[in-house]
């Protein structure tokens, strides 16, 4: 690391404030961050916003003595690593999610585990490729480390609630890659449009009740695997409807208020959880499924089986364009994902 800088250019916070604040988020000239054994460091070229960014910066009482950095979403090139890091070489192009224990991708550097890397697909640019690790590495967990799906499950059906969004843009373009009956929910044209255009067979429309939607395309009582992308509570009484007798419903977001699962047990449904941070948090024994998971959609990405969700691009990275990016965020209207690139 002799050749690197000492300090760097990041965005962060020390107080958690509305995103209206203009201390909100705030440009910042910080260390670069140390390295453990494991990880690699990484020059960011661009990072992408998430809801967990816009989340985790909400307002709440707390102060940050150090101030702290968000963004888990990114890619770059990385420039050193730790002594047991053996899965990259300085050099390598790569795209990359986080840990959010730890400081993130809003900054010039980033050091990062190097089991949430993956070589970044030559055939995307730096800002394509940052629209897609977190997201996919939450798509693919979900379908098929909590849904248990397989290519034995082809023709199945699949209902994605939210499909316009990162996420949800993955996970309907990977269902239909596995042959599945992909039913997604958008409220907007231009939303229903991107989810078709990712792979949805049917879209309904998730700002109206979508019971009669579901009974009119023969739909209740009928899939085998819901993803949720939202809010639980609005959507309780769809998929308790929605899922097939012995059917599987993976969460991704809390729900805003208690919901009964009683109505799930004649069914012998399955409700599962999905959070990308898992394995990094408890230092699971399988760490390594999330590296796995990288390189297989960094390949599917090369191969035209995935595309990027990015919708939107944005330069310089600073605080006065990623507070945009949080407002966007939080208004809930974005389709696929928003990149920040270039300091």
């Amino acid at each position: 690391m002799a050749s690197l800088p000492k300090l760097m250019r990041a965005v962060g916070l020390r107080k958690y404030l509305p995103i209206s604040d203009v201390n909100s988020l705030i440009d910042l000239e910080v260390s670069l961050p140390s390295l453990t054994k494991s990880d690699v460091l990484v020059e960011v070229k661009a990072t992408s916003v998430n809801p967990i960014d816009a989340k985790i910066r909400s307002p709440k009482p707390t102060v940050e003595d150090t101030p702290r950095i968000l963004g888990w979403d990114g890619a770059g090139v990385v420039v050193a690593k730790g002594d047991n890091a053996d899965l990259f070489n300085v050099g390598d192009e790569v795209f990359f999610t986080g840990d959010v224990m730890r400081s993130g991708s809003n900054a010039q550097y980033m050091a990062v585990d190097q089991f949430l890397v993956g070589k970044k697909p030559k055939n995307l640019s730096f800002e394509q490729a940052a629209a897609v690790p977190l997201t996919a590495l939450t798509a693919v967990e979900s379908m098929f480390d909590r849904l248990l799906i397989s290519e034995k499950d082809k023709g199945k059906s699949f209902l994605v609630i939210n499909s316009a969004g990162g996420v949800g843009s993955i996970a309907t373009q990977v269902g239909r890659n596995l042959g599945l009956k992909v039913i997604g929910t958008a409220s907007r044209p231009e939303t229903e449009a991107f989810t078709r255009e990712h792979g949805a067979d049917i879209v309904l429309n998730h700002s109206k009740d979508l019971i009669p939607q579901l009974e009119a395309n023969g739909l209740v009582g009928e899939a085998d695997f819901i993803l949720v992308n939202y809010d639980l509570k609005p959507y309780w009484d769809t998929l308790v409807a929605a899922v097939k007798p012995q059917g599987r419903i993976c969460l991704l977001t809390e729900s805003s208020s208690p919901v009964d699962i009683t109505p799930l047990k004649p069914k012998s449904a399955t409700l599962v959880w999905e959070m990308m941070f898992t394995r990094q948090k408890f230092n699971t024994d399988d760490k390594v499924r999330q590296y796995e998971i990288l390189r297989e959609v960094s390949k599917w990405l090369e191969e035209g089986k995935l595309k990027s969700a990015l919708t939107k691009t944005v330069s310089p990275i600073n605080a006065a364009n990623l507070r945009e990016a949080h407002r966007l965020i939080e208004e809930k209207k974005m389709i696929g994902k928003l990149v920040l690139t270039g300091f």
